[in-house]
């Protein structure tokens, strides 16, 4: 039982407000994330998209890839077309071992969309979930096929947000339909972080330690602003800085023999929130909850 300790570049190099973080470069990110102790990065758009190029870029700063964002649009696809649109992705993350890609449906999403509040996304019936995670199951297989894990992304803005969305989509799907568990879209999302570990427990494949600022939220939730807003609010941020227990997510994580990647994913304004400090302040939090849970960490990529 190892865990990784991996983060996500979106600190430093925002890809859906690049210019909240234009002064900041992805080798800076690269180069500073390494120095703090994390052994891998998940993919980001700035990266090189060839995959050689990619291999070469990540070995220059000793980091492995650790996952990535695939922008599903299954909803509106056929099974071929999806297949055909990812298909780079997937060849590239099993190339490279990746551990998962982390996929979520984006066709109806409001999440980058700032002048649509949260709280208006899109909303599907436990039906149409059962439905969706029916084919969502298709499309899992096949990437298993190519030697890759679909690990599904519960997000902010999408139709899989709140816990009982979340329940709907494992109850629909084969096992090859993993979870990405994110703590901070599932707590923004009003649910339940520890009852959703431990009832989809053997689902989590990958794992995103993300704190949230309450009071912030509220205020996003009560005044009807966009996800964005959220963002650059400062809805989000690292380990230990924010309300969420993560001992008790990492105890169950010790619970349950969880062997894989702990990735801090964080976005916020780097001119409040230094990307260096705080990303610092989160792997801190992580070796030590983990140290108390008696979780093991690999310190080599």
């Amino acid at each position: 039982m190892n865990i990784k300790i991996g983060i996500s570049p979106i600190a430093w190099q925002n890809d859906d407000l690049p210019e909240m973080t234009a002064g900041y470069t992805m080798e800076q990110c690269l180069r500073e994330a390494r120095e703090i102790g994390y052994i891998g990065v998940e993919r980001g758009r700035r990266m090189p998209q060839d995959t050689d190029g990619l291999r070469k870029y990540l070995e220059q700063y000793d980091l492995a890839l650790c996952g990535g964002w695939c922008s599903g649009n299954l909803l509106v696809n056929d099974l071929a077309t999806e297949r055909a649109a990812i298909a780079k992705q997937v060849e590239q993350f099993a190339a490279l071992n990746s551990p998962c890609l982390v996929y979520a449906e984006c066709s109806n999403t409001v999440q980058g969309d700032i002048s649509i509040p949260v709280n208006n996304r899109p909303r599907l019936s436990r039906d149409e979930v059962f439905a969706y995670g029916r084919k969502l199951s298709e499309i899992a297989k096949w990437m298993a096929d190519q030697g890759m894990v679909l690990a599904y992304h519960h997000h902010m803005g999408s139709f899989i947000e709140a816990e009982e969305e979340i329940d709907w989509l494992m109850e629909s799907s084969t096992p090859e339909v993993t979870l990405c568990f994110d703590t901070g879209h599932l707590l923004f999302g009003g649910g339940d972080v520890l009852a959703v570990l431990k009832r989809w427990s053997d689902r989590v494949h990958h794992v995103h330690f993300k704190d949230i600022r309450p009071e912030i939220v509220k205020d996003v939730r009560e005044n009807n602003r966009s996800f964005l807003d959220a963002v650059i609010a400062g809805a989000f941020t690292v380990p230990g800085d924010g309300c969420i227990d993560f001992q008790a997510v990492a105890d169950h994580l010790k619970k349950i023999g969880y062997d894989g990647w702990i990735v801090v994913e964080a976005e916020q304004d780097p001119a409040k929130a230094p990307p260096y400090e705080y990303s610092r302040m989160g792997y801190e939090e992580i070796r030590k909850v983990c140290a108390q849970a008696g979780l093991l960490i690999t310190d080599k990529p």
